[in-house]
């Protein structure tokens, strides 16, 4: 009898443990009896393009929120990196390498002024990010006067090219694979989680919590503006309105692979399979033909549905 009753509990703390994973086999499912053209070779490698930018502003804004924080600019770095990279290809005829280094170091600097605010002013995240989303989209649409920055074929556009091996893809795999590695198995990302968990107990521990919390919004901002370059290499434009609403899409995915906005819980492959989750119910409305509008209300109950799953998954794990 005890026997029986353990192996349920182990079952349902399994069952807990896997929800994220769980429900993206079910969706994949469902996806491919929805849809024919779903499972094929072609679809599935354009989800793999789309989700290259996706995925990396995803893993930054984890980070963030492993501090208990929230980064609401990384939508308009995305627009400003994406710009900037545009701009220094397409009008002063910089190397492309040149144009993504730059764009990264401004992201990172600005992710960094946002990480300042909150670290060594005791700003709220939610202040000092939604201030910094204002400027950066400001500065997007003033260095290119609001029109979008065109580039020729065979410049940044080789990011997506069969022939190169997909880079965009290799690049988000590499990141993903970094950011995993640093939260498991190095110190710093154990400090970050230990920050979101109880940051009064590492500071007495005679750790510099201010730096780590700057730390988290520049790698944020570094990696949004990364993933401007990989959509302006997508589309071979630079336009100061890409990004719009990413950031919704970021804390969505963190939220989906269990991450607590509360801080101290969450993990960069949970992140990971929670941006799939998003771009497989994305990718089966586009193929059933769904209008954008009906397909942002059901994003939105999605944010509802992954929240109250979050409740409920803290709420079982306490009682198993």
């Amino acid at each position: 009898m005890m026997e029986a009753q353990k192996k349920k509990i182990d079952l349902k703390r399994l069952l807990i443990q896997n929800n994220t994973y769980i429900i993206l086999l079910i969706l994949f499912i469902v996806c491919c009896v929805l849809s024919s053209n779903f499972l094929t070779v072609m679809n599935i490698r354009n989800i793999a393009l789309q989700q290259a930018a996706p995925v990396c502003v995803a893993v930054g804004m984890l980070f963030v929120i492993l501090t208990g924080g929230i980064d609401l600019s990384v939508g308009s770095i995305m627009a400003l990196g994406a710009c900037v990279t545009a701009t220094m290809m397409a009008e002063h005829g910089m190397n492309m390498f040149v144009g993504i280094i730059a764009a990264m170091l401004m992201g990172c600097i600005l992710g960094g002024i946002t990480g300042f605010f909150v670290a060594y002013t005791k700003m709220q995240g939610f202040v000092a990010s939604l201030a910094m989303m204002t400027m950066a989209r400001g500065a997007a649409f003033m260095l290119t006067d609001g029109i979008p920055v065109k580039l020729e074929k065979g410049t940044l556009d080789v990011l997506v090219k069969k022939e190169y091996g997909y880079p965009i893809i290799l690049c988000a795999a590499l990141i993903v694979l970094l950011f995993w590695f640093i939260q498991k198995y190095t110190s710093y990302g154990r400090i970050v989680i230990a920050l979101g968990s109880n940051s009064t107990a590492v500071e007495l521990a005679g750790i510099r919590v201010k730096r780590y919390l700057l730390s988290v919004y520049a790698i944020s901002g570094c990696l949004a503006a990364l993933a401007g370059i990989f959509i302006a290499a997508r589309s071979s434009t630079g336009s100061p309105t890409v990004g719009d609403g990413q950031e919704l899409d970021a804390i969505t995915a963190c939220v989906i692979g269990g991450a607590n906005l509360a801080g101290g819980k969450g993990t960069v492959i949970k992140t990971l399979m929670g941006a799939f989750v998003l771009a497989l119910i994305g990718n089966i409305m586009n193929l059933m033909a769904v209008p954008s509008y009906p397909q942002d209300i059901i994003k939105g109950c999605i944010i509802i549905a992954a929240v109250l799953l979050q409740l409920f998954t803290e709420k079982s794990e306490q009682t198993v």
